[in-house]
């Protein structure tokens, strides 16, 4: 029997909760790679983008060598390129053009994407039965530029002036706690083909991600929390929103800065689950 989150015939609602401390986990380009920020709150925030960049390059080390899981959208590869082998696969038939990217890439089944570039007009567009919010901090964070320097200069004339360093900066977050949600439709995957398979990818990618993610400028980041709310059925049985609120966060110490998860007690609506709603608990870092 298919356990409930991976039954790709089921709707299912998830809340994913991620922390960063010295780092920056998504810098904006259009502000000097700051971290992002809602300017009237100071809340943190991290796109959808970005978390969909991660999920993809995971499913990559996971399944890197099934031709299944290639991934469309993906550093080095035009994007053209691919739509163009799809349409000479299928000479002058959109549909089955959409549906073999469907079979070939893991994030236009899941994520669904705009094909419809390039000179021949392209393949259209795949609505994915996977769409992921922004990523906000439960507190308002603090953006920190730290000057930095280096040994080395950039050009050959400044060390022939006899220049040995080089100033320059660096942002983080001394610490935030991230929510963000994640909302799977049934009747969509059916369109797309998604599997039993894809959504144990799915769930074995989002909870390893931050592990094979690292880089210097995100400083420390890890999952603390994945929760999927799996319905009886593909239109599902409650809002949303009714099933996302059961989980709140409240600081255990209003008057100390959080530096860890556990500055932050996670609670559960004690009332039963709607009749037809199955809670998974996949990833859980809280006592």
């Amino acid at each position: 029997m298919t356990a409930a989150h991976l039954d790709p015939t089921r709707r299912h609602d998830a809340v994913l909760l991620f922390d960063v401390a010295d780092g920056n986990p998504n810098g904006d380009p259009d502000a000097a790679n700051q971290p992002r920020t809602d300017d009237e709150t100071g809340q943190g925030l991290v796109t959808d983008v970005a978390i969909k960049r991660k999920i993809r390059d995971t499913v990559s080390l996971l399944r890197g060598d099934d031709e299944r899981y290639g991934i469309f959208v993906e550093a080095g590869h035009a994007l053209n390129t691919r739509i163009e082998a799809a349409l000479k696969a299928n000479p002058g038939k959109t549909d089955e053009a959409q549906q073999w990217l469907c079979q070939h890439y893991f994030d236009i089944r899941m994520f669904g994407g705009v094909l419809s570039t390039g000179k021949s007009g392209g393949a259209g567009q795949v609505r994915g039965p996977l769409q992921l919010t922004f990523a906000r901090s439960i507190d308002p964070v603090l953006p920190t530029d730290h000057t930095i320097t280096r040994v080395t200069q950039t050009r050959q004339e400044d060390v022939d002036k006899g220049e040995r360093t080089e100033i320059g900066s660096k942002w983080t977050v001394p610490y935030g706690l991230y929510r963000a949600h994640a909302f799977f439709s049934a009747p969509r995957a059916g369109k797309t083909g998604v599997t039993s398979d894809d959504l144990a990818v799915l769930w074995q990618a989002v909870s390893v991600m931050f592990d094979h993610d690292r880089a210097a400028t995100r400083g420390e980041m890890k999952l603390c929390g994945l929760y999927v709310f799996s319905h009886r059925d593909a239109l599902g049985v409650a809002p949303s929103a009714a099933l996302t609120r059961r989980l709140s966060l409240t600081r255990v110490d209003p008057d100390k800065a959080p530096r860890t998860h556990t500055d932050y007690t996670r609670v559960w609506d004690a009332s039963p689950l709607p009749d037809g709603v199955e809670l998974t608990k996949l990833v859980d870092l809280w006592p």
